[in-house]
């Protein structure tokens, strides 16, 4: 039997199961993944109304089966982007080298304690494998090192960079005073304000994880796949960031 496998059916497979692995990871955690559940619940029904006779409800059944590809698309659009932005997209950190990934991570986590202290508002979008060049192209263009100073001077009530959103890819800052979508989600507290509702917005629609520096109270927050955790400690911050941009 081994001599009728072909090496295109060793290929075949091992492409479909990357393509299935890849899916999950970015579907991981979403609401997406539940959906999914949903789905598979409803074939298994659909199967055993065509095994046990069940005409009725095999009826009803086969025509919501019959758009099923409809169904998903709609209801998966964000996830079918952010799949297809991600493929052929690089690691975060592929253009710099450790010394500078530590710095990265110091810098950040720096500004981020003192516009804490001093309650500057700030609102940071950080790339991962979903590129944001469509957000970028609407802010001011930078190409430079993450920088304390640099995120400090940006994000200063005077500065005309500072009531946008900025956005780091590689371990560079590329943009500032960039405009996102705000998340339509009416279920978040209501003492979060614009820069948070965009935080969410930005991580529904791409993978990139968003830091907010509340500029009424000065806390830290971080959104991620479309859910904001607030009041953030710098050392759980730097650990997260760690985690997600690995």
């Amino acid at each position: 039997m081994l001599t009728l496998v072909r090496w295109q059916d060793i290929l075949d497979i091992l492409v479909v199961s990357f393509i299935i692995y890849r899916t999950f990871l970015l579907i991981k955690g979403t609401r997406a993944s539940q959906l999914i559940v949903g789905v598979i619940i409803i074939f298994f029904v659909f199967y055993l109304s065509k095994k046990l006779e069940l005409f009725t409800l095999g009826w009803i059944l086969n025509n919501f089966v019959g758009s099923i590809i409809l169904v998903i698309v709609v209801i998966f659009q964000n996830d079918i982007r952010r799949m297809l932005l991600a493929l052929g997209r690089s690691p975060f950190f592929k253009k710099i080298s450790y010394v500078e990934e530590t710095l990265f991570y110091d810098e950040l986590s720096k500004a981020c304690i003192i516009m804490s202290k001093r309650k500057i508002g700030a609102l940071i979008v950080i790339e991962r494998e979903v590129g944001l060049e469509e957000f970028m192209e609407i802010g001011m263009q930078i190409d430079a090192h993450v920088n304390t100073e640099l995120i400090l001077s940006i994000f200063q009530h005077a500065s005309p960079l500072h009531d946008g959103a900025m956005i780091i890819r590689e371990g560079r800052i590329r943009a500032a005073s960039c405009i996102l979508p705000l998340t339509l989600k009416d279920d978040i507290d209501k003492s979060l304000g614009t820069r948070h509702r965009a935080a969410i917005g930005i991580t529904e629609v791409t993978d990139a994880v968003a830091v907010v520096v509340s500029e009424e109270k000065g806390k830290v927050s971080y959104a991620y796949k479309g859910e904001i955790f607030t009041n953030i400690g710098m050392d759980e911050l730097k650990k997260r960031l760690k985690e997600l941009l690995k």
